[in-house]
Parts: structure tokens; sequence; C-alpha cells
């Protein structure tokens, strides 16, 4: 692969502190986003895979942290929260295991709202009711949902021509799949992205892209996640864009089309997640899971009191979830204590929490109440 380039493909260009000129942190442009924000709805969109979780070699194992479950459940309670993702529905929110917002799955082709707060959007015939495991009224979306059939025959195929390469790996994300290659050994990346693409040349309906370590193929309808986000605004009767503040943050290709509608809209902040200078439709941008740095906790440690009982205590761990959202929002600061020696029995970690959550209230004059709203997937 190209040494300019990342494992997904994405074109590394010049520095990262030139690139930061024309994408400034998000954590550094709070104070803009907060006069943004003054008598606007803020509406949160979120990736999974790489913005709340890092990016693991095996992907059954991208488990988010407590801690940033914590962030997350708290910026949904003060503010509508969608997570849209590559993997199927189900399996993100058996990940996330959050009832107060929002799942959109296969890249948002397959997402659920619940009835007492949806609208009629888009095509009807695309929209069903259902009622989830808890018994609420449910509307799902599923603009794919005609090509099942034929993704459970591709998925056989792509699982038998694939299994005598050593690492390779078919995940069924329902409405598209996606073999990854991160455990594949570089000799036979090539081979293995060859038999794939021989193997879709009959299947004219479908397209195959790359993200990070993982070939994507989906149906080739005019559908993606920036739909995925204008759907669910329209849906949740956020249709009125002048009230509206829009913010997504992901970090792969796939949010591009997110970012993309964002700025068309004209109103919001499209954020990426990226530790290196690559081409992105982005305005923003924020570090990665796995390499928030020390400093970021120093910058808030003026929010955070620790009282500790014995010594040598360790900070292990800054989670970002909207703690510095997604690296720079800093809705919440949590930290993750560990004593090191075994003697040090407890320690007690005083937060402040919500401290931006209370300037943005300020600023919007809005809440999102807890009822009605996310009652489940």
């Amino acid at each position: 692969m190209d040494s300019n380039s990342k494992d997904n493909g994405d074109a590394v260009v010049g520095s990262y502190d030139a690139w930061l000129k024309n994408h400034p942190s998000a954590l550094d442009s709070f104070e803009k986003m907060k006069r943004a924000a003054h008598g606007k709805q803020i509406v949160v969109f979120l990736d999974y895979d790489g913005t709340l979780s890092p990016i693991v070699n095996d992907p059954e194992k991208a488990v988010m942290t407590n801690a940033m479950r914590s962030a997350v459940r708290e910026v949904g309670k003060h503010f509508p929260t969608t997570i849209i993702s590559g993997r199927s529905r189900d399996k993100v929110f058996k990940f996330v295991q959050l009832n107060n917002i929002y799942y959109a799955g296969s890249h948002g082709m397959d997402i659920s709202t619940p009835s007492s707060v949806s609208l009629q959007n888009g095509d009807h015939k695309y929209q069903t009711r259902a009622i989830d495991e808890k018994g609420n009224d449910m509307v799902n979306f599923s603009p794919a949902r005609d090509f099942l059939p034929i993704i459970q025959k591709i998925k056989v195929e792509l699982e038998e021509i694939t299994e005598n390469i050593d690492g390779a790996m078919v995940e069924d994300n329902k409405f598209c799949l996606s073999v990854h290659f991160r455990r594949v050994k570089e000799e036979e990346v090539d081979k293995l992205k060859e038999i794939v693409e021989s193997a879709m040349k009959p299947y004219e309906d479908f397209r195959i892209s790359e993200g990070k370590k993982v070939m994507e193929i989906r149906p080739k309808i005019n559908w993606d996640k920036g739909r995925a986000l204008q759907y669910l605004l329209d849906t949740l009767g956020f249709n009125n864009l002048k009230d509206v503040l829009p913010m997504y943050i992901g970090d792969d290709k796939t949010d591009e089309d997110a970012f993309k509608m964002i700025k068309s809209i004209g109103e919001g902040f499209p954020i990426v997640v990226s530790s290196t200078s690559k081409e992105t439709e982005a305005l923003y941008s924020l570090r990665e899971p796995t390499e928030l740095l020390e400093d970021e906790c120093k910058k808030y440690s003026s929010y955070a009191r620790i009282e500790e009982k014995g010594t040598d205590f360790e900070f292990v761990r800054l989670v970002k979830g909207l703690t510095t959202l997604v690296c720079g929002w800093s809705f919440c600061i949590h930290f993750e204590a560990k004593s090191i020696g075994a003697e040090h029995t407890s320690a007690t970690v005083k937060t402040f929490e919500g401290f931006v959550f209370e300037d943005l209230m300020f600023y919007t004059g809005r809440v999102w109440p807890d009822s009605g709203y996310g009652s489940g997937y």
C-alpha cells in the first residue's frame, strides 16, 4: 500500500499541524460552537467504530468503556442523539446498551425511532410499524430491505471463498456485508481483495467501498449516512433547519456523506476524528480515541478535583464521549482511576459533570426531555 495512505485508503495531505489550520480542533473551537448554538436545538450524530470505541483487530471486541457509555448517556439526556454505524442496528445496540438514544445501522439503511416522536417522511413503503422487545411502538425505515435475500446469498459465497485466507472475516450487518482483513497477512491482502471483487462482478446492483482494513459491500441505492442524517432530522420533527444545529462526529470514509449533508444544510458542525492529515469534507477535527493524550486531561483539570486516600494513583484514561465531545466537546469529564499498589483500597474522584451542558442549555434555552424519547432502539 502507498506509504502516503492510511489503512483506509485516505491520502495523507501534508503535515498534521498545517492540516489543523483548515480543520481546527473542535475542542479549541468550543466558544465558536457555543455562539452558533444560541437559540437552536443541537442534534447529535455519532459514528461508533473509531469514534466511540477504538478500532480493534477483532470487530466483535470493539466495546466501549463504561465511562464512555456514561458520557453518551448524559449527552442523550440533553440532546437528541443518534449513533449511525456500519454495523447492524441490533449489533451496535448490544455494544452501546443505551435506551435514551436512537440507532441507525447498516450505514443508515436500518433506522428505528419511537412512533411517539416520529413523523411520516420519505418513501412510506420502506417504513413499517413494529413492536420492540420492551413492547414499545416503533417506526422502522429500511430502504434496502428488498435486497435481503441476495445479501444472504452473497454472504454464503464470500464465506466459502475466503475461508482459506487466514484472518479474513465476513461480517453480516443485515443490509450490508463487511469483509475484514485487519488480521490477514499483508502478502495475502491483495489476493483477498481480488477474489472478493471477482465474486461480486455478477452482482451489478452492489458496490464495494473500502474502509479501515475492511471492504464494505452495499446495495447500489441512493442512500448513505448523509441521507440518513436528513431523514432523522425530518422524521424527528427538526425539519426547520433554521432552528437546528446538527453535529456529526465520525472517522471513516462513509462518514464523509454526513459531513457533506451538514455543509449543504449550511448550519452545524461536521467533525472528523483523525490523528493524521487527510482529505475530508469535515470542518473540524478531533483526535482518535486511542490517542487522547494527557494534555487533554490537564486542560480540564480545573473542573475536576481528585481526593486521594493513599498514594500512587494513576489516571489511566480520559474517556471521550463527548468528554471532549468525542475528544473535544467535554459534555462531562470522566476519569477512570486505578490503584497501582494493592494496599490502596479506595479513591474518591469528584468530577464536574455537565459544565458544558449547562453552558449550552443557557445558550439554547432548551432541554430535551427524558420522557417520550428514545424509549428503545
